[in-house]
């Protein structure tokens, strides 16, 4: 693996936990009342970036 590979991969790890942290307070903000429509958005966003998700690997949700 060369360097620019694990830039990569820390840059998208990195991501990944951005993401994760902008849905869970968007989530708190509104009272979990729009918790799938949220997911989908994030999913969305995640998957144009390149930052798909295996379902094993999505956080659990409040």
């Amino acid at each position: 693996m060369g360097i620019f590979d694990r830039f990569k991969d820390q840059a998208k790890s990195k991501g990944k936990d951005m993401s994760d942290a902008g849905e869970r307070e968007i989530n708190e903000k509104t009272g979990n009342k729009y918790t799938d429509q949220v997911d989908d958005a994030q999913q969305k966003i995640e998957g144009s970036m390149g930052m798909d998700r295996e379902p094993t690997d999505r956080p659990d949700q409040p």
